[in-house]
């Protein structure tokens, strides 16, 4: 059985390790997306934005462009303030 991730402390991450972070987040929100998971896939794209707002523009520029493109476009596009919001369970 494989070791238990631990908890990352977002509070505490800067520099690179908030760099990898967001490329971390944005790439799982992808990979939620792509399997149709819109509810952890907004939950994602929302930590990743959180990280991605509290980057400086030279670590912005380490965030591949495609990356960011998604985040920015794809995510604003369908979870973005002027959708709907998601139903809730009955």
């Amino acid at each position: 059985m494989p070791a238990k991730k631990k908890a990352i402390d977002e509070a505490s991450l800067s520099g690179a390790a908030l760099v990898k972070e967001v490329n971390r987040r944005i790439r799982l929100a992808r990979l939620y997306w792509d399997r149709h998971n819109n509810l952890a896939c907004r939950t994602e794209r929302e930590r990743a934005l959180r990280l991605y707002e509290r980057l400086s523009d030279e670590q912005k520029a380490g965030v591949p462009q495609a990356l960011r493109v998604w985040l920015r476009y794809r995510s604003e596009k369908y979870f973005g303030p002027e959708r709907t919001p998601p139903a809730g369970r009955d």
